[in-house]
């Protein structure tokens, strides 16, 4: 890999090819963790109202263990067989998602706020059959389990392993304040209960023998994802996958983690990808000490958390960033303990990354990666050769480079579609070979991303290519258009899609959350103008009160296409074609 450009800027400790791992599967990196920081806290959760419960590393260990029995010598599960996982950043995650690595079982991780509909499509198209959800989520079930193969249902209470009396007052809440525990009204075992089952059959039980048939090269999880064609499918990501993703990212780290010193903001969901490699598996190999909170909106729930507990890293996306730039409390007090930051998810505006160093004085380190690739593909490197505006170079054993359409490798500034190879690229999709083929050619990974490289090896997203405008025959990136406009004063988030033209084929629609006094699109436009070329000025600005967001808070561009939203008293000076599109 010596021809690479990027591997000057690797750091000095920082091997360029890792080699193989030491841990052949996840269990082993979990269990020399739990070996190594037994009675160190690794897991505390964090209500809004600073309430908390926390876990040790021995602690989960012994959990897992006893859930790992439970689904094999209870529920009668085996090797390969699917564990559906819904619930929110809480400690029975890591209790539960262990447990079903250990038990050689496959972990489908699966988001909490997912409709009935889509809750079907998910685990019928996995074969789960078992499903571990948040008790507050079971009323979904009468309508969902009858389409699916889910023979065992595990509930879970969002305060499971707080204090007793801590729980209680946070069951009480739920149940007569807040009103958000339904009845359940389908067979099911509480957590609690199959912990207990699991214990009682642990002295006799043989977790070894899970594990006899799984290696590197099995199916660990199935985390689906709508990929770069088609609808919601499963990438299969082996434990050689996430394992040597965990040991690549953490090689680019070096000496800026420091083991069993750490502590993380775990605000991101660990059911995504990003939250579940870099913090779950990353800082728990590390010994770190992760702050779990339950849900980040309002970003005042993440206040106590920061009040409490010496954070010294911080993992989001660019809205969750923006977000707390935009809170009084985070900005006249800011973490005096933070390392580092770490972006991922979406692109991290300048204007974001730039505010960010002022008021903390430590930056955010952006990297990128897709759920195909476990995720990680490129990482900053801490230090001196940080480079705004970039996604950083390759992680150690990764090759990435621009192509052509054609499939012809590019040189450095020229734009073309990112493809990544090396040990952290998925088998590939869960029963869709075609959809793989597609994907995966020659074993690179095609990301759908429209990037650059540099001289010194350093690569800039452009855009998403099925994102890109093309105006009159020019492609404009929606991510310059949208930096263009959170950078100017009073617009707080931005969005920026095609919308169809009969002059020039697309124009430029931009949607803005704006703070008041709010700018008048006139001003908005004259902004785009002094900092774009014409043809990327948008036509048109609507103002929205917030924008649709993913669970990760990445903007949904789609939802702005497909689904327009209904707008925050629109500009009175909106262009009539403009108006003559949304009627």
């Amino acid at each position: 890999m010596t021809q690479f450009p990027w591997l000057t800027s690797y750091p000095a400790a920082t091997r360029p090819d890792l080699g193989q791992v030491p841990e052949r599967t996840l269990p082993e990196l979990l269990r020399g963790s739990a070996a190594q920081y037994g009675d160190t806290i690794a897991f505390t959760q964090v209500m809004p109202n600073g309430m908390n419960g926390s876990l040790r590393y021995d602690e989960v260990d012994r959990l897992s263990d006893e859930f790992a029995v439970y689904l094999r010598e209870v529920v009668g599960l085996r090797a390969g067989d699917r564990v559906a996982v819904q619930m929110p950043n809480c400690l029975s995650y890591p209790v539960v998602a262990f447990g079903v690595l250990k038990a050689g079982c496959v972990l489908v991780n699966t988001n909490p706020l997912y409709t009935r509909p889509e809750m079907v499509h998910q685990f019928a198209d996995a074969g789960a059959r078992a499903l571990v959800i948040s008790d507050i989520f079971a009323d979904r079930l009468p309508d969902v389990l009858p389409s699916t193969s889910v023979e065992t249902v595990v509930t879970v209470p969002i305060s499971a392993f707080f204090p007793r009396v801590i729980a209680g007052i946070i069951r009480a809440t739920q149940k007569y304040w807040q009103r958000s525990l339904p009845a359940i009204t389908v067979d099911h075992t509480p957590l609690r209960a199959a912990l207990a089952e699991g214990r009682e059959r642990r002295p006799s039980a043989d977790l070894s023998a899970y594990l006899a048939d799984v290696g590197p090269e099995s199916v660990a999880a199935l985390q689906y994802t709508g990929g770069t064609t088609g609808v919601s499918k499963g990438a299969m990501l082996s434990h050689g996958n996430l394992v040597t993703n965990t040991r690549q990212m953490l090689e680019m780290l070096g000496d800026h983690v420091r083991p069993g010193k750490e502590t993380v903001l775990t605000a991101l969901p660990l059911y995504h990808i990003f939250a579940f490699t870099v913090n779950l598996l990353g800082f728990h190999t590390m010994g770190g000490r992760n702050l779990l909170i339950p849900t980040p909106r309002p970003p005042s729930n993440l206040k106590r958390a920061f009040e409490n507990y010496r954070i010294t890293w911080l993992t989001g996306v660019n809205t969750l960033f923006n977000a707390l730039l935009n809170e009084r409390w985070f900005v006249e007090h800011p973490p005096r303990h933070l390392v580092a930051s770490a972006a991922g998810g979406m692109a991290l505006h300048a204007s974001v990354a730039e505010r960010w160093r002022e008021v903390t004085g430590t930056p955010i380190v952006e990297g990128y990666g897709l759920t195909e690739s476990s995720p990680v593909l490129t990482f900053n490197p801490l230090g001196s050769t940080i480079k705004d505006g970039t996604i950083g170079i390759p992680v150690p054993s990764t090759e990435v480079r621009c192509v052509a359409d054609d499939g012809a490798p590019l040189g450095p500034g020229e734009a073309g579609e990112l493809v990544a190879r090396g040990p952290q690229i998925m088998l590939g999709y869960w029963q869709r070979p075609e959809e793989t083929a597609a994907t995966v050619r020659g074993g690179w990974l095609y990301t759908g991303d429209v990037a650059e490289m540099d001289a010194d090896g350093f690569f800039r997203i452009v855009d998403r290519k099925k994102d890109v405008v093309n105006v009159s025959g020019f492609n404009v990136y929606p991510t310059e258009v949208e930096a263009c406009l959170t950078a100017m004063p009073g617009i707080r988030e931005a969005g920026v899609i095609g919308a169809p033209d009969e002059r020039t084929g697309e124009s430029v629609r931009a949607y803005v959350v704006a703070e008041d006094p709010r700018p008048t699109e006139a001003e908005v436009i004259a902004h785009c103008r002094a900092n774009l070329a014409a043809y990327k000025v948008p036509r048109s600005v609507e103002f929205l009160d917030e924008l649709p967001l993913s669970n990760v808070g990445k903007i949904l561009r789609r939802e702005l296409r497909d689904d327009p939203p209904v707008t925050a008293g629109s500009s009175a000076h909106a262009t009539s074609d403009t108006k003559a599109e949304r009627s």
